[in-house]
């Protein structure tokens, strides 16, 4: 007989079926047994009134007959609560050992390192299962919405060129070339404004980004981002894309918007109103609605205290306001230049930076050198773009959003460890299989490396 979902198994009432599951729960009443079978779809109450050797977590297969429980009977907290399965045969596919953490509850009691340690246990809690499937929805609402508006999803590489932008590079030692490295993409941010100048209008991905950052709540060695880039634009036509799909997202799962249009609030306003850019508009006992709001204007450039310099605020290929272009070539009043960035913001959190592009290699080079770049090291770390620019370069900008926190903000959760199916412990050891490791010295050797 073929396989039928747990969750279709309400509509086949007075029918056998077979199913297949995990033995969730066991309860022996002496002359019958009722065992909770879980698959992805959904639980449901079986019932034998024959001795058997399933065992909590046990993979098995049932076969029997669907029936529907007595009135008082009826389990309102399941999908499945008005019917039974009375068991014909019961197969055990599965074996399975005590597991060494439980699997019920929401987990948050047991010790991270553990719950990461055996991952593949603590995803089979509810919580996890629901936030996964969330996730899922989001992405592919983003997708259905951007496919929508015409936009081509496209693939960048992850192994890329270092170069300094923001966070530390991971680095790949080349096998090929001894002594050189490639840098895992901190982002996708040139290679989609060379999408642009490929002719490619409207761009996105669902990319990966690679940053060796100290870890918090919010922040991960790999995290994923809702990656977007247009051409032939202005600052408000992505601010009014950004928003349609936030709008268009949270429609669709029937979340709550606590203002739309969304607040726009200039950098000053936001820093004199709220003393941050990242602000919640929410009241004080914060009501579960989605507080989204623009925070526009940036300036251009801050000052790095740790390096004595000046860096850039967003990304170092954001567009100053051309009221202000006269004063960067002078390298007057720099750091009061203000810039086309601009930040999308969710209940307190920063969900995604965006910015209208340079596309004057004069202006680009410009604002390298007031940096603190030299030519030659302006030339060997962004020569490429800079060269491009020379063939034609359309207006364009982009955002990207913050998949993981986007998430975590719709399933409730402060971590986005608890969005991500085998995130990293707080300590740097990604989940179940304990990296990094040590090199051994027949791989030292190959890629003509020395340790220290």
């Amino acid at each position: 007989m073929q396989r039928t979902k747990i969750i279709e198994t309400v509509k086949h009432i007075n029918k056998e079926v077979t199913i297949s599951g995990r033995a969730e729960t066991i309860r022996d009443h002496s002359k019958v047994t009722f065992v909770d079978v879980v698959d992805e779809s959904g639980l449901v109450q079986t019932v034998t009134r024959k001795q058997t050797e399933v065992s909590v977590q046990d993979i098995v297969e049932v076969e029997g007959l669907v029936k529907k429980r007595p009135a008082n009977l009826i389990n309102k907290d399941i999908e499945t609560g008005e019917i039974e399965i009375e068991i014909k045969d019961l197969k055990i596919i599965s074996k399975s050992e005590t597991p060494p953490i439980p699997t019920d509850g929401d987990g948050r009691d047991i010790d991270e390192d553990l719950r990461l340690k055996y991952r593949y246990l603590d995803l089979r809690r509810p919580r996890l299962q629901k936030n996964l499937k969330l996730r899922h929805k989001i992405v592919s609402l983003v997708r259905e919405f951007l496919n929508n508006e015409g936009f081509t999803e496209i693939e960048t590489p992850y192994l890329s060129k270092t170069t300094p932008e923001g966070a530390r590079d991971f680095l790949v030692p080349s096998r090929l070339h001894p002594g050189k490295a490639y840098a895992l993409a901190q982002a996708p941010q040139q290679y989609k404004q060379l999408l642009m100048l490929a002719n490619f209008e409207k761009y996105y991905q669902i990319a990966r980004a690679f940053r060796d950052e100290d870890m918090r709540a919010d922040r991960q060695f790999e995290h994923s981002q809702i990656d977007i880039e247009m051409a032939y634009i202005k600052q408000e036509d992505i601010l009014n894309l950004v928003e349609g799909m936030m709008v268009y997202v949270s429609e669709k799962l029937k979340r709550k918007l606590f203002k739309s249009p969304f607040p726009k609030f200039t950098y000053a306003e936001a820093m004199q109103k709220f003393k941050k850019d990242r602000f919640d508009l929410r009241n004080s006992e914060k009501d579960e609605s989605l507080a989204f709001a623009y925070v526009v204007d940036f300036p251009l450039l801050e000052f790095n205290k740790e390096e004595n310099r000046l860096t850039f605020s967003h990304n170092p290929f954001t567009a100053p306001k051309e009221k202000d272009l006269e004063n960067l070539k002078k390298h007057k009043d720099l750091e009061k230049i203000e810039s086309y960035q601009f930040d999308l913001v969710l209940n307190g959190e920063e969900l995604g930076s965006g910015s209208v592009r340079i596309t004057d290699p004069a202006v680009q080079r410009e604002v390298f050198k007031v940096m603190g770049l030299s030519d030659k090291k302006i030339d060997e770390d962004f020569g490429h773009l800079l060269t491009a620019y020379k063939y034609g370069a359309p207006p364009h900008g982009g955002i990207a959003l913050g998949l993981d926190r986007l998430c975590a903000i719709f399933a409730g959760e402060k971590n986005i460890r608890e969005v991500m199916a085998f995130p990293i412990s707080g300590g740097g050891q990604t989940s179940v299989m304990d990296a990094p490791t040590e090199m051994d010295n027949a791989t030292l050797k190959e890629f003509k490396l020395k340790k220290l």
